[in-house]
């Protein structure tokens, strides 16, 4: 019994899976800001309740997780101290030198406060060489007294980070012993251990966001893990990461930057799973109540990005490339009064107040509210657990149209479609400007309000077909149930092809593979569901950038020569970027990825056969092409394998709504997907 568990801005949605049935059970419970673990709780409680089973009988409980990505982009993080190599205090203030815009972008940037103050930074007179070499010992008298005074000063979490640490790091554990003895009540972190890679600005802000958010996240897992013992769950509790891994919830407390894009981890992973099912490429296209996310899917594959932004500052961790807009079913319309125009989000109503229409003492229009107005939400949501106010719904919306001269289902048919043009531009980021086209891919639609919306975005695009799973509102929290445990251990390696022998790559291999597989002794995982992944990343020389080579496991056994690698990068190189040199190709790192399988999560579909006449609930007015139109509303249950719709139509679950747009029709396919694909003229 795998519960998956995704605390989102405005829902907190679980899934429970059966391995031995292969039923599922969903829930879906209001978010608690306050603090998310009572939200987590109840919904536990609620599952529970709806599948007939003790809490103790959970056998895992796995939990994508907002609250580092929160801390950071709202400020709210720890203070946090940085003891830095002497002569180096100002790292967090140059960082990359970089402004915004190629003309006058140092006159309008308004450049973030560092996570670490100044005034909270010491620097130790010592110095380390790139390969290691020790060219100032530690003072350790100086360190001590730097470390009393800022450890004294009220700072709640200490970041090491000293030059070249990556190569020796010597000196930045001798710091932290020398902390432990004094100050055990500090967490301390080590760049040499969070990010063991050159690049001293990366490799520094990556550690001190891991410290600006450790003491939140640690209190937080106390909280949750304390809330699920005293309702009897005894399962271990594991956080996803960022890139889709798993990982145990005593190591997310301890590096928590790892799970700074965790919440739409799971999406992703389910993405890849119903991309490898269907057999296309898809694009992954997440709405939810305060953010819409999108990534894209590429033979089954996601892509990884060894780098992400939290707000204002680079996170240098392993991520599913995944890009956010500030679009979502609680999303604020207004008029702006200096242009008159429409505007809808970044601001949300989130979980509290919430729309108009969820009676919850909202009082601003917002998308969810414009879908109710139109007739493509139903008057009840969550198998009648939730009333919605569709007459408040069309007061507040109504204040729309009354500014600009529009009747109240033109007002909120302009919300949808400003809602969908900025979601429209995340979709372009992520494919037109990589040179993609996007009438190349489908778009699979989930969260609580994906598929309301993703019809109308797959005609806008041209990327067809159109898929909403069977559990489009809790996918992510089905991904979670799909992810395997996953780490990664990296060393820097910076030296040309020209004067490397072969064993200095396999001897290191060999190191960082022992590391590993003691990684996945901690997480008891068995023998038979390990693997591990080895790669280069390999660049041209005098590249300020390089590419990631996947290296085979059988070439690594052997220890044969690296050419085959060099060939693969010169070709992987060309394909990226068009070209390839004739230059001398530089290692930078070597990373052996520690991958523990999880079991597949096998849902039930519904049987073939059956009148979709049969589903239909009732039938209700929406709005459509500038006309109310008698629209049947169908029983997503009751539609099984090769079923066939014809737009419009309203699909209702338990979890979601779909709109199914005129001119369009939708078809169950053998995993249960809605496939929707124009109709032909």
């Amino acid at each position: 019994m795998r519960l998956g568990v995704d605390v989102g801005g405005t829902f907190t949605d679980l899934l429970l899976h059966d391995e031995a049935t292969g039923r599922v059970w969903q829930a879906k419970t209001p978010s608690t800001p306050q603090d998310q673990s009572i939200g987590v709780a109840e919904g536990v409680r609620l599952i529970c309740e709806k599948a007939g089973i003790s809490t103790a009988d959970l056998d895992m409980v796995l939990h994508g997780t907002t609250v580092a990505t929160n801390a950071v982009l709202e400020g709210k993080g720890a203070r946090v101290g940085l003891l830095t190599t002497k002569g180096f205090e100002y790292v967090l203030h140059l960082a990359k030198s970089w402004t915004p815009g190629p003309l006058f972008g140092w006159i309008v940037m308004d450049k973030p406060t560092p996570l670490a103050t100044l005034s909270d930074t010491r620097g130790i007179p010592e110095r380390v060489a790139a390969d290691g070499r020790v060219i100032d010992a530690l003072d350790t008298e100086a360190a001590t007294r730097a470390i009393d005074d800022l450890c004294t000063s009220g700072i709640e979490a200490l970041t090491i980070s000293l030059m070249h640490s990556y190569a020796n790091p010597d000196h930045e554990r001798q710091l932290r012993e020398i902390v432990a003895a004094r100050h055990p009540h500090i967490p301390v972190s080590l760049s040499s251990d969070i990010l063991p890679e050159f690049r001293e600005y990366d490799r520094t802000i990556t550690t001190v966001m891991n410290d600006y958010v450790r003491p939140i996240m640690t209190r937080y897992l106390d909280r949750i893990e304390e809330r699920l013992a005293a309702n009897d769950v005894r399962s271990h509790l594991h956080i996803v990461r960022s890139d889709g891994g798993l990982m145990s919830a005593k190591m997310a407390g301890d590096r928590p930057v790892h799970t700074v894009l965790s919440g739409p981890a799971g999406g992703v992973t389910s993405t890849v799973m119903v991309s490898q099912r269907t057999g296309h490429d898809l694009l992954a296209f997440d709405m939810g109540g305060t953010s819409t996310d999108v990534s894209v899917i590429i033979d089954g594959k996601p892509t990884i990005s060894r780098s992400t932004e939290v707000g204002a500052f680079p996170a240098k961790v392993p991520t599913l490339d995944v890009r956010s807009v500030g679009a979502g079913g609680g999303s604020i319309a207004e008029v702006v009064d200096l242009t008159r125009s429409l505007r809808v989000g970044p601001r949300s109503a989130g979980a509290q107040p919430g729309p108009v229409c969820y009676s919850r003492g909202g009082t601003e229009p917002t998308v969810s509210d414009a879908n109710a107005v139109l007739g493509y939400l139903p008057p009840v949501l969550l198998s009648g657990a939730m009333s919605l106010d569709i007459d408040g719904a069309r007061k507040a919306i109504a204040g729309i149209g009354d500014k600009l001269g529009l009747s109240v289902e033109d007002a909120a048919k302009g919300i949808l479609q400003i809602a969908n043009e900025v979601m429209l531009g995340a979709l372009r980021v992520i494919t037109v400007q990589r040179g993609l086209d996007p009438r190349d891919f489908g778009i699979l639609a989930f969260g609580g309000a994906g598929p309301l919306h993703a019809n109308a975005m797959a005609e806008l695009l041209g990327c067809y077909p159109c898929v909403v799973p069977p559990n489009p509102g809790v996918l992510s929290a089905l991904g979670f149930l799909e992810s395997e445990f996953k780490n990664e251990f990296v060393q820097t390696f910076i030296r040309s092809s020209r004067n490397t022998e072969p064993s200095m790559i396999w001897d290191r291999f060999a190191d960082l593979a022992t590391r590993a597989r003691a990684w996945l002794d901690e997480q008891q995982v068995a023998e038979g569901d390990r693997r591990l992944i080895y790669s280069l990343d390999l660049r041209y020389e005098q590249q300020g950038y390089e590419v990631s080579v996947e290296v085979d496991p059988d070439l690594v056994a052997g220890q044969g020569a690296l050419e085959p690698i060099f060939d693969q990068f010169h070709g992987l190189h060309e394909r990226m970027y068009g070209v390839r040199f004739h230059v001398p190709v530089e290692m930078v790192a070597l990373r052996v990825i520690a991958v523990g399988a999880t079991a597949p999560v096998d849902v039930q579909t519904p049987a073939g056969g059956g009148d979709p006449a049969a589903a239909i609930i009732e039938t209700r007015p929406a709005y459509f092409d500038g006309a109310w139109i008698d629209t049947p509303n169908y029983d997503r249950a009751k539609l099984a394998v090769g079923a066939k719709v014809q737009g419009p139509a309203i699909i209702r679950q338990y979890d979601s709504t779909t709109v199914l747009l005129p001119r369009h029709t939708a078809t169950v396919d053998q995993f249960g997907n809605l496939m929707i694909w124009p109709e032909e003229v």
